[in-house]
């Protein structure tokens, strides 16, 4: 990669985005969450090793921070990917999108 091409990429983040976000990861308030949503302590280690990824690219621009970043946002984006939705989400409107809202509940005698 010449120099050009170097400069004219940045990272997917700011490298303070990823401090900031392992900060949060570490947190006692977000560990107790995570502990008690999915039944086990997050893994914060991946924030720390982007943070440190992304200030090696600003130093240097080295071809391999540069893939190693872009992998793991990669990762990322397809972790949560991975879900699927709650809500089955619709395609079209109802046919009757537009007729109105029926205000008279039947009462029950």
């Amino acid at each position: 990669m010449d120099r050009l091409e170097a400069a004219a990429w940045k990272p997917p983040r700011a490298c303070d985005d990823y401090l900031t976000e392992f900060k949060h990861c570490k947190s006692l308030w977000n560990r107790f969450q995570q502990y008690y949503t999915y039944g086990t302590s997050p893994s914060c280690q991946q924030w720390k090793e982007d943070y440190y990824t992304c200030r090696e690219w600003e130093k240097h621009q080295s071809t391999e921070a540069k893939e190693l970043l872009q992998g793991s946002e990669q990762k990322r984006v397809a972790e949560q990917r991975k879900f699927t939705p709650v809500w089955e989400l619709r395609q079209n409107p109802p046919r009757d999108w537009h007729m109105p809202l029926n205000q008279e509940k039947p009462q029950d005698s």
